[in-house]
């Protein structure tokens, strides 16, 4: 099945990005928001127009405390649609939903694009958002098949990857790869604040990489965290022993395997970062890594990374760090092993600066 007419609820930076995506796929989304600040912002960014003709398709972008009362809303709204939602949590959603709106529940099929930024509202929205992301279909028993897919085919326009679980295993899988992450990076960006201004200015790319999502707004996370507490609080005490038994043998240096405890929690991490997918969906590669010196000034990066690309090399992936109080910015770039010393020689024959 294909939904020709979606109507999006709530335009904040999911709800804007989707009817954004949308739009480059030539369908215009019918946006509806409380605020109408958003809404008009939102409009105005092309996302789409005023609600106002009887969807096929309602997806429904609001903050996760407010999301089942609205799904049960417009499924009793829009008596001929189908109708789902993004939040980041969906077993509590389901079962709120089949409490307020039993008749409908077939209608109604939980969604989450595993895709999102630091910062939110319909101003940081962005078209690609859900490019090469996937976007979690959870099914149940009462799930219609045409419901399943009118959101794969959304999933598939955009450039997303639909992937179908139960919300049970949605919500464990979020647990360990988004809500942990998420409350490991605050809670060390909030050692932060008893630093020194001296200490702050060494920071380095791996204090930004390991603090980026701190930034997230705190008000949502209270939200999603309140509706996945059941799966975050083990993976919390799992850690909580990991991070005892490294205290410990920190502390006793001297006793017999102290040291050994550390390196295999190390280890252990080089284990675990292996799994992550790499770039294509599968196992992590270990690429070459690059560091490239280049001006801060308007036109380097580019410079840089079209020369590269004239070469013939790919750039598996890429980090920019400006280097403290000098006017220079460090760039690393990941390619394949087979491509290293060639672009190496060719960088360094052309006047660039490896580190």
């Amino acid at each position: 099945m294909r939904a020709d007419s979606i109507k999006i609820v709530g335009t904040g930076l999911i709800g804007t990005s989707l009817g954004l995506a949308l739009a480059r796929q030539g369908v215009t989304a019918e946006l509806a928001d409380t605020s109408k600040a958003n809404l008009r912002l939102a409009i105005e960014y092309g996302a789409g127009r005023e609600s106002s003709e009887e969807p096929q398709l309602v997806i429904v972008c609001v903050p996760p405390d407010l999301t089942a009362e609205v799904v049960a809303q417009e499924l009793r709204k829009h008596p001929g649609a189908i109708v789902s939602d993004t939040a980041s949590v969906k077993s509590e959603i389901y079962s709120r939903v089949l409490d307020l709106a039993p008749e409908h529940a077939g209608r109604y099929v939980g969604s989450h694009p595993m895709a999102g930024r630091e910062k939110s509202g319909p101003g940081s929205a962005r078209a690609d958002l859900f490019f090469a992301r996937p976007w979690v279909i959870t099914s149940t028993t009462e799930s219609k098949s045409d419901a399943i897919d009118l959101l794969k085919d959304v999933a598939l326009r955009i450039g997303a990857l639909p992937i179908s679980m139960s919300p049970k295993q949605h919500d464990e899988a979020v647990a360990l790869v988004s809500h942990l992450p998420q409350l490991v990076a605050s809670a060390l960006a909030a050692r932060l604040i008893d630093g020194q201004a001296s200490q702050l200015d060494l920071t380095g790319q791996g204090l930004r990489d390991t603090t980026r999502i701190a930034a997230s707004d705190p008000t949502l996370w209270v939200q999603i965290l309140s509706q996945n507490a059941s799966e975050v609080t083990p993976l919390i005490s799992a850690l909580r022993l990991e991070l005892q038994e490294l205290e410990q043998a920190l502390a006793g240096l001297d006793q017999p395997g102290a040291l050994a405890k550390v390196h295999s929690l190390l280890e252990r991490g080089n284990t675990g970062i292996s799994r992550i997918p790499g770039k294509h969906g599968g196992k992590f590669v270990d690429y070459q890594q690059l560091t490239i010196v280049i001006d801060d000034s308007p036109g380097s990066l580019a410079s840089l990374l079209a020369f590269i690309g004239d070469i013939g090399v790919n750039i598996e992936d890429l980090k920019l760090e400006h280097s403290p109080g000098a006017p220079i910015g460090l760039v690393e770039i990941q390619v394949d092993p087979a491509s290293v010393e060639l672009l190496a020689k060719q960088l360094v024959d052309n006047g660039w600066r490896i580190v």
